[in-house]
């Protein structure tokens, strides 16, 4: 079981790919020393996602590195997962969650720029809180940046919150997000678009680490 503070880089496997690319993507962040990965499957229906998912937890067990699944209550369990993710759309009532989910279960909540969503989830029990998009990105277009302003402001209001950050994040900028009070920052095509995952994943957490 991970720690309960998540912290450094936080992969998300991107959505649409084939089972063996997707296992070939995630080992490669893992060698690369990503300790945290997302996996999200809206598209494949729940027995082939959830099969997915068993596999993704066997691999990142060998890792040592935190599991989370996206949306899905039921899948994280089933699947044995460290955490749950949950979308401002997929969002119940987080106490009531905690008694279904017990509180060994890690949750985290997309709040994108919503001060007021992220103290009322905080306050009923969840681990961390992502804002972002930090900046523009082909992944998500229609939501909208932020900037590093706003990230740090974050960091002011919720001193004691665990925050990740998320929204075009990548080597370059990686640093500043750090520097902006984020615990973690997320990535899919700042990492999985590299050519060589495993180098870019190095690089990563190396740029992390020092900054």
């Amino acid at each position: 079981m991970s720690e309960r503070r998540l912290s450094g880089i936080y992969a998300i496997l991107p959505a649409g790919l084939e089972t063996d690319e997707l296992l070939t993507k995630a080992e490669a962040a893992l060698q690369g020393g990503v300790r945290i990965l997302q996996f999200r499957d809206k598209k494949s229906g729940y027995h082939r996602a959830l099969k997915r998912a068993k596999a993704l937890r066997a691999l990142t067990r060998t890792y040592g590195c935190s599991f989370i699944v996206n949306d899905s209550l039921q899948m994280a369990q089933e699947s044995e997962a460290d955490g749950v993710h949950l979308g401002r759309d997929d969002l119940i009532n987080l106490t009531r969650l905690r008694v279904e989910a017990g509180h060994d279960l890690l949750v985290g909540v997309t709040c994108r720029a919503d001060a007021a969503l992220a103290k009322h989830v905080l306050a009923e029990g969840a681990d961390y809180v992502s804002f972002g998009a930090v900046w523009a990105t082909a992944t998500k277009p229609e939501v909208p940046a932020i900037g590093l302003p706003r990230l740090a402001k974050a960091r002011q209001m919720f001193p004691d919150a665990n925050i990740c950050a998320i929204g075009g994040i990548n080597s370059g900028n990686i640093a500043m997000v750090k520097a902006a009070g984020a615990d973690c920052a997320a990535v899919i095509s700042g990492l999985f678009a590299a050519d060589d995952i495993v180098s870019e994943a190095q690089k990563l957490v190396a740029i992390w680490d020092q900054a």
